[in-house]
C-alpha cells in the first residue's frame, strides 16, 4: 500500500483504489530483459500516486487506502495478498478499482479516444454460491451485482458532465479471458471494477524492447499520453471523494414476499450517517435507474408497483444530498 487516508467520522468503511508496479515482456518467465511497463502499469500507479498526494489534506467521512502491489503478471499474487488481508481484518470495504492499462488513448490503428475510459464491471457475482443462483435465476438480478451498482455510481458522479470524460461501462468482469487485480476482491464478495484505457496497443504491451520493420516495439514512456493520465485520475477522484463523503450503501436490503401482491415492499437496516433514503427503480428491459422514490427516514416502505415488472434498489442519503451506491434487494418470506 502507497498511503491511508483514515475516515473522521467512519475509520472502518473502506475504499480501495491501485495500480500494480510489475511487468513483463514476451516471456512471462523472462527476469533479465529489459521491461519498462509505462503503460502497463505504472500508469496506474501514477493514478494511485496522484490520488494519495491531492487527497492528503482532505479528512473524508470514510478510509480511502491508496495502493501499488506486485504480482499482478505472475498470477495476482499482490492484490490477493491485499485483498485477503482486508477480509481477515474484518473492515467494512465496500469498493476497489484497479487502474490498470490507463496510460493512452490511442488504438493500434492510430485512432485516439481522449475523453473515454472503460469500466470494467462483472454481472453475475463471481462468489456466487449454489443457492443464491438459485435465488438470481428465479427474481432476475444479472445486472444488479455489487460490482454493477458501482459501476453506475461511477457514471453518476464522474462522468462527462464532472470529469469531461465517457465512462464506458463494459459489461464483463475483465477483458476477453484475461483479468486484473480486481478478481481477488470479487472472489471475497467484494464490490470491485477494473478502468482501463478504451483501446489497447499490443505492440506496446508485453513486448520485447526492439525495432523491427521500422516499429518501436515496447511498453515505453513516448507511447503514454500524460494528460490522459491525468483525466483518468481525475475520474477517479470524483468516484473516490463522492465514496468516502457520503453515507455507506445500505446493508440487508429485503424484498418481502410472503404476501404475493401487486405491491412491493422494501426492508433495509438503518445506515450510519444516512439523513434519509430513496428506492430507485428501472423497467426491466432499462440498463439504468429510471425513477426515485423518497422514502424519508423510514427503514421500510411499501410502493405500489409490481415485482415482476421492475427490478428495484435502495440507497443512502446524506444531510449534504450526496448519495451511496444503491443496493439490490435479495427476497426475504
Amino acid at each position: 500500500m502507497l498511503a491511508t487516508l483514515r475516515g473522521s467520522t467512519e475509520p472502518n468503511r473502506v475504499y480501495v483504489v491501485s495500480g500494480h508496479y510489475d511487468s513483463r515482456v514476451t516471456d512471462v518467465m523472462d527476469s533479465t530483459s529489459d521491461s519498462p511497463g509505462a503503460d502497463d502499469d505504472a500508469s496506474g500507479v501514477a493514478v494511485s500516486l496522484e490520488l494519495a498526494r491531492v487527497m492528503a489534506t482532505r479528512r473524508p467521512g470514510a478510509t480511502l487506502v491508496f495502493a501499488a502491489v506486485a504480482g499482478e503478471e505472475q498470477g495476482l499474487y499482490g492484490s490477493d495478498n491485499m485483498a485477503e488481508q482486508f477480509r481477515t481484518s474484518g473492515v467494512d470495504l465496500q469498493a476497489m478499482f484497479t487502474n490498470d492499462i490507463v496510460g493512452s488513448p490511442k488504438a493500434d490503428d492510430g485512432v485516439r479516444d481522449p475523453r473515454s475510459v472503460r469500466l470494467f464491471a462483472e454481472g453475475v457475482p463471481t462468489d456466487e454460491t449454489p443457492e443464491v443462483a438459485a435465488t438470481r435465476r428465479s427474481v432476475g438480478g444479472e445486472n444488479d451485482s455489487p460490482a454493477r451498482q458501482l459501476s453506475r455510481f461511477v457514471t453518476e458522479v464522474a462522468g462527462r458532465a464532472t470529469t469531461g470524460m465517457n465512462v464506458r461501462v463494459i459489461y464483463r468482469r475483465d477483458r476477453f479471458l484475461r483479468g486484473g487485480d480486481h478478481i481477488p476482491f470479487l472472489e471475497r464478495g467484494y464490490a470491485a471494477a477494473r478502468f482501463t484505457e478504451p483501446n489497447e496497443d499490443y505492440a506496446h504491451q508485453h513486448q520485447d524492447v526492439r525495432v523491427e520493420d521500422g516499429q518501436q516495439f515496447g511498453d515505453l514512456p513516448e507511447f503514454c499520453d500524460f494528460d490522459y493520465i491525468a483525466r483518468v485520475a481525475g475520474v477517479n477522484v470524483a468516484t473516490m471523494w463522492s465514496l468516502a463523503t457520503a453515507p455507506g450503501t445500505p446493508k440487508d436490503v429485503r424484498i418481502l414476499t410472503a404476501e404475493l401482491t401487486n405491491d412491493s415492499e422494501l426492508t433495509w437496516a438503518a445506515t450510519p450517517g444516512a439523513a434519509r433514503y430513496e428506492v430507485v427503480w428501472r423497467p426491466t428491459p432499462e440498463d439504468d435507474w429510471t425513477d426515485v422514490i423518497d422514502a424519508g427516514d423510514a427503514t421500510t416502505i411499501r410502493i405500489d408497483l409490481s415485482k415482476d415488472n421492475v427490478f428495484f434498489g435502495v440507497r443512502s442519503v446524506g444531510a449534504d444530498g450526496r448519495r451511496s451506491p444503491a443496493a439490490f434487494p435479495v427476497p426475504q418470506r
